[in-house]
């Protein structure tokens, strides 16, 4: 049996973020394995470590601690089947968990464990990452902001007679 503990620390949550994700109508997961020589609280951290996040969007008081004990109570049945593996996961909880069947909650939870802390796969011999920065992002083109060279606007203004602009 895997022993899952809770994850309390706001930097610890942000750095889940940055990992990888699961989403479901009920919940969205986002964890990442941590190194083995990382520690927490003084002592190596072991094991998994998982925390909830409940927003105000999803309702009052009490349907947020409503989800929060029926995700709690699904991960005790998930616990046998967590994975034996050193990472942090957050679970992002939508409104629609509280009036899911909880057998949907436990297989959601169960497929989100088993997602987000899957090791990465071997990388092909030679193979670039899929955005690096000699290279723009086929979606959205290349970076814009603070970074790029000073110069005119890419966009063009419409000017009106008056000289004002359409903007």
């Amino acid at each position: 049996m895997s022993t899952i503990r809770r994850l309390r620390r706001r930097p610890d949550f942000l750095a889940a973020a940055g990992g990888r994700r699961f989403h479901t109508e009920r919940l969205s997961a986002q964890g990442r394995l941590r190194e083995p020589d990382e520690e927490r609280d003084g002592a190596r951290a072991e094991g998994l470590f998982l925390g909830f996040t409940i927003t105000k969007r999803v309702g009052h008081a009490t349907e947020r601690n409503r989800i929060r004990r029926r995700l709690r109570s699904a991960l005790v049945l998930v616990a046998d089947d967590a994975p034996e593996i050193g990472a942090d996961v957050v679970v992002i909880a939508r409104r629609p968990a509280l009036d899911a069947p909880f057998e949907s909650l436990v297989e959601d939870l169960r497929r989100a464990l088993r997602t987000v802390t899957r090791p990465p796969g071997p990388k092909p011999a030679g193979a670039k990452p899929a955005h690096s920065p000699d290279r723009p992002n086929p979606v959205r083109g290349p970076r814009r902001g603070r970074n790029r060279a000073a110069g005119p606007s890419p966009l063009p203004v419409s000017m009106a007679p008056d000289g004002s602009t359409d903007g």
